[in-house]
């Protein structure tokens, strides 16, 4: 299990976040630096992942491997990305250096604040957050999750929000293939309006788009 850490300035862009509410969901977090940043802003922040029911050391060593590991992915795929947000693939690499030390200072500090659990079944109460963050997961591995698995994964990132989700990126992880059934998936989304918006992020080629879904 490998848990891929992004620092809080990449999440303040992927999901252009202006401000923070009082409550944030990050799921499924990973080894991200978003919860700690937030937290120490003064927000009530939850991360969620399956991999925070790892012990400490298996959880160290998870992070420090996924480091070089999600560079593998970009050298495979090296025409479907642009580094004009990054500047440069060392920056990249310093960015999730940061956030995985900021991630595994705040997890062993703070250990209430990573709760191990993962889609589609949460363990928070109904509209427990103001604001639901789910980054590289949805529609990422669409090849490895269905169509079903996502409608029931949406149904609880909304279920678990008091007012907003927002979900980035909507192309499949590599090259970045669009996902065909995404209209017909949000069309059957009761209760909510769903907004496709543009962030000041991109580094799939063409992933600069994030799906904000409202409760009505």
């Amino acid at each position: 299990m490998l848990v891929t850490s992004r620092s809080y300035d990449e999440y303040e862009a992927m999901f252009d976040l202006k401000e923070l509410p009082e409550s944030v969901l990050d799921c499924c977090a990973g080894g991200a630096g978003f919860t700690a940043e937030a937290a120490a802003r003064g927000v009530d922040a939850i991360a969620a992942d399956p991999a925070y029911e790892l012990d400490h050391a298996e959880l160290v060593d998870s992070v420090r491997k996924s480091l070089p590991a999600t560079s593998g992915i970009v050298d495979e795929h090296q025409g479907s990305f642009v580094w004009h947000w990054y500047g440069s693939p060392e920056r990249k690499d310093q960015y999730r250096i940061e956030a995985a030390d900021r991630f595994l200072q705040d997890v062993a500090a703070a250990p209430e604040r990573y709760v191990a659990a993962g889609l589609p079944e949460l363990p928070f109460g109904d509209r427990r957050f103001e604001l639901v963050l789910c980054s590289h997961l949805l529609f990422t591995w669409a090849d490895k999750y269905d169509r079903d698995w996502h409608a029931a994964a949406l149904r609880e990132l909304i279920r678990v929000s008091n007012a907003e989700v927002r979900i980035f990126p909507l192309v499949q992880q590599g090259a970045g293939e669009p996902i065909a059934w995404l209209p017909e998936l949000l069309a059957s989304l009761e209760g909510v309006t769903c907004e496709i918006r543009k962030v000041p992020y991109e580094f799939q080629a063409g992933a600069d788009e994030m799906l904000v879904i409202t409760r009505n």
